[in-house]
């Protein structure tokens, strides 16, 4: 009888340590993902501003080069100036946001 509990206990006692064993890969694959999501993110340097620009330069942003490009399409004839108006409207806007409202970081 005793044999047969020892027996049992073992086998008990194997389960348990290959449950724990996968547990802990478990665990340390976790690990490894989170610290590769880490080094892979970039890093969020706030400069102490959580706004950097006011809604009103936001909008701005947003708006004039939609009423540039809505004006281009509207009241130049020919589509392949249309397309060429708009590239350069698209290249040149970040710029001109750069000069007209500062760089501010």
């Amino acid at each position: 009888m005793s044999k047969e509990r020892a027996r049992r206990r073992a086998e008990r006692l194997a389960v348990l340590e290959k449950e724990r064993a996968a547990h802990a890969r478990k665990v340390a694959r976790r690990q490894r993902r989170r610290e590769l999501v880490r080094r892979l993110t970039p890093r969020i340097r706030n400069s102490g501003r959580l706004h950097v620009r006011s809604r009103g330069q936001r909008a701005g942003i947003v708006v004039v080069p939609l009423l540039a490009a809505a004006a281009v399409w509207m009241f130049v004839p020919e589509l392949a100036l249309r397309i060429v108006l708009t590239t350069v409207l698209v290249l040149a806007a970040p710029a001109l946001v750069v000069v007209v409202l500062g760089r501010r970081s």
